[in-house]
C-alpha cells in the first residue's frame, strides 16, 4: 500500500515554500513520495504570468535532487481547466484500492473549497490535508456548508491517513514559509536578487530564459 502526497498549483515559480512544505509534509503523514502537479490553466487562479513547459522545467529543476518528490504533468496533457477532481480520478485509476492520496490545501483556499467542480466527491477520492499559511492558525471565514464537511472528515490522528485510503481532513503543523511566488515575481521585475527565495537551479532558467520581465542573473 503506497501513501501518496499531492502538491498542485501553478509554480510560477516554485520556490523553497513548497519545497520545504512538502518534505515535512512526507514526514508528518508518513508519506512515501509527493506529487507535484503544475495546473495547465487553473480554475481559481489569474493565468500563469509564463508557459506551462517552463514552469514544468523549473519544477524539475528544484525537485531532481529529491528521491521523495516526483514530477507529474497529467494535467499539462488535458484541455479546458485543471480540475481536481479530473485529476484525482485520473490518479485513482493507476492507483491500488487500498492506497492513500491526501491532497494538500492552503487553509486560505479551503475557505473557497465549496466553490471548486464537483467539491462534494473529491473527499471520497482522497484525504485532505489542510495547510495553514504564515501567520494564520486554523480556517478562518468558513461558512455553515464548510464547518459541518469539515466537522464530518476531521481528525488530529495522522496515522489514521495511512489506515484509510480515503475520507478525513486534517491540519498537521509545519513550518509555514512567507515565501511567495507573486513577490518573486515582482522583485525579479525590479531587477531585485531573488536568492534563497528559491533555488539557485530556478534562478538559472529564470535567467537564461528571460523569464518575469527580463530577471537578471542573481
Amino acid at each position: 500500500m503506497a501513501n501518496i502526497g499531492l502538491l498542485g498549483g501553478t509554480f510560477d515559480p516554485i520556490h523553497f515554500g513548497h519545497l520545504r512544505m512538502a518534505q515535512e509534509l512526507i514526514e508528518a503523514l508518513n508519506l512515501d513520495t509527493v506529487k507535484f502537479i503544475p495546473a495547465a490553466t487553473p480554475p481559481h487562479k489569474a493565468r500563469p504570468a509564463v508557459a506551462p513547459a517552463h514552469r514544468s522545467a523549473m519544477l524539475q529543476l528544484a525537485i531532481a535532487n529529491n528521491t521523495g518528490f516526483e514530477f507529474d504533468g497529467r494535467e499539462l496533457l488535458r484541455d479546458g481547466p485543471s480540475y481536481s477532481i479530473d485529476t484525482l480520478r485520473s490518479l485513482r485509476s493507476e492507483l491500488n484500492a487500498h492506497d492513500s492520496l491526501v491532497l494538500f490545501i492552503g487553509s486560505d483556499a479551503f475557505s473557497q473549497f465549496n466553490t471548486w467542480h464537483h467539491w462534494q466527491d473529491i473527499i471520497s477520492l482522497c484525504h485532505i490535508a489542510l495547510v495553514q499559511r504564515p501567520g494564520q492558525a486554523k480556517p478562518d471565514g468558513l461558512n455553515e456548508e464548510l464547518l459541518s464537511f469539515l466537522h464530518d472528515h476531521y481528525t488530529e490522528n495522522s496515522l489514521d491517513l495511512v489506515r484509510e485510503p480515503t475520507g478525513l481532513i486534517t491540519m498537521p503543523a509545519i513550518t509555514p514559509l512567507a515565501i511567495s511566488s507573486t513577490a518573486i515575481r515582482a522583485q525579479l521585475k525590479n531587477q531585485q536578487a531573488a536568492r534563497y527565495l528559491t533555488p539557485d537551479c530556478v534562478l538559472d532558467y529564470i535567467a537564461q530564459h528571460r523569464l518575469y520581465q527580463g530577471a537578471l542573473p542573481c
